[in-house]
């Protein structure tokens, strides 16, 4: 029995702005990722602080939903077995100072909050993320 999932990937304004897009979808694609779905979109700051609802109360929500609303992201719904987790250690820590050597955030990610990529967190996490952006 495969255990493939599917998990939520953007692609940052910084990254969209730098046109890494097909960078980083290789190294997806080299990760063994499958990209099942994917549009470039902006969205408006109403909207990022509805997807980033579950961190509201922190003191970078504001911050974080102006930049998300800042320029265009690509979100994906990538597909691969314990996809959720492949592609958190894809992305590689938050803080990209942090950040292994061979991560997309070590590679890309300029700070803390630019960081070029958000993946969903959990497989529940993810699911709720997708139709977030793919309500089909």
């Amino acid at each position: 029995m495969s255990n493939k999932e599917v998990t939520l990937s953007i692609i940052k304004p910084d990254a969209v702005e730098r046109d890494l897009n097909n960078e980083i979808k290789e190294m997806f694609k080299n990760k063994g990722f499958q990209i099942v779905k994917e549009k470039k979109i902006q969205i408006e700051k109403s909207e990022a602080e509805k997807f980033y609802k579950i961190h509201e109360t922190k003191p970078f929500f504001n911050d974080l939903c102006t930049y998300l609303s800042s320029g265009p992201i690509v979100v994906m719904v990538l597909e691969k077995e314990n996809a959720v987790l492949a592609n958190r250690q894809l992305m590689g820590a938050t803080n990209p100072k942090d950040a292994e050597e061979g991560t997309i955030r070590k590679k890309y990610g300029i700070s803390i909050d630019k960081n070029s990529v958000h993946g969903s967190d959990s497989a529940e996490n993810a699911k709720i993320e997708i139709d977030f952006f793919f309500k089909d």
